[in-house]
Formats: structure tokens, C-alpha cells, sequence
């Protein structure tokens, strides 16, 4: 897990969403879910308290954390702006997009730009096949990105 900082309030809230799922089955993912809703990330300090609670080892919560990639390790940006790479995408133009998009950000898949504003993940199909490349910024979708669209958007964004 990559960040050091441990979030102002995290044993009291954490201990509030342990609280919350006690006695649920399988708690751990609803556990993740919220922990991450809370603080944007998965903290680091948060997987011992979680294993112990859970009375699983931290090798066993961080294995989870880092198996499904909607979980995050680190805070993210203002924006995040998902990139389709499926196959259909990736025939319509998507690879330049991706491209162009890591070049102008300054930025490889899952890191964020240096002023914070967007953090850039791939993602594995939209459902927009029909009309790709596709992206999604924060919870819009985006179809049909042209390379001066795409420019429109990275400058809308801040980037």
C-alpha cells in the first residue's frame, strides 16, 4: 500500500464503520467500500485495524485491496478520467486517445497530475462499443472521442 499519511480521524471513523457491519457475513468488501467512500482511498493505517477486527491477517485485506481494481491505495484527483481500452475501442482510435491523454496529462495509468486535478485509470469496456473511443470523467460517459474533443476535455478538466 503506498500512502504514509494516516487521515485525520481515522481510528474513530474506522471504528464506526467496523461498528456499522458487525455481525454481517462477509464483511469485508462492504467494509472497503465504505472505508474508501469516507476517506477516497483505502488508507494504508486502516488494513491492520480492518484485519484485526475481521480476524484476518493484513496480508489477506491488502491481497483484496490490491486484487480488485476499484480499490485504491492512494488519494486520487479532483477528476477521474477512465479510458476505454477494450478491443472495440481500441479499433476505433482508442490507443492514440490513451496516447495522446498521457502525453498531455504528464501521466502513465493510475497516477495523477502533478496540480491534482485528474488521475487517469483504464477500464475495460463502457458498454459504449458502438461509438468509441470511449471515456468516462468522474460518472460521465463520453463517446465518440475525436482528438480535438479530447483536447476540449483535458482543458475543461483543468489538465
Amino acid at each position: 500500500m503506498t500512502d504514509q499519511i494516516t487521515p485525520d480521524g481515522l481510528d474513530e471513523r474506522l471504528s464506526e464503520i467496523l461498528a456499522a457491519h458487525q455481525g454481517l457475513e462477509g464483511p469485508l468488501l462492504p467494509i472497503l467500500h465504505a472505508v474508501q467512500a469516507e476517506w477516497g482511498h483505502v488508507p494504508q493505517a486502516s488494513v491492520p485495524l480492518i484485519a484485526k477486527a475481521l480476524n484476518l491477517s493484513r496480508a489477506e485485506v491488502h491481497g483484496v485491496v490490491s486484487f480488485y481494481h476499484d480499490f485504491r491505495e492512494a488519494p486520487v484527483g479532483t477528476h477521474v478520467l477512465r479510458l476505454c481500452r477494450a478491443e472495440a475501442c481500441q479499433a476505433q482510435g482508442g490507443a492514440g486517445i490513451a496516447e495522446l491523454v498521457k502525453d498531455r496529462l504528464g501521466v502513465d495509468w493510475h497516477e495523477t497530475t502533478a496540480n491534482g486535478r485528474v488521475t487517469l485509470e483504464p477500464v475495460y469496456c463502457l458498454g459504449l462499443c458502438a461509438c468509441g473511443p470511449a471515456a468516462m470523467i468522474d460518472e460521465t460517459v463520453c463517446g465518440g472521442l475525436t482528438r480535438e474533443r479530447t483536447l476540449a476535455l483535458l482543458e475543461e478538466l483543468g489538465a
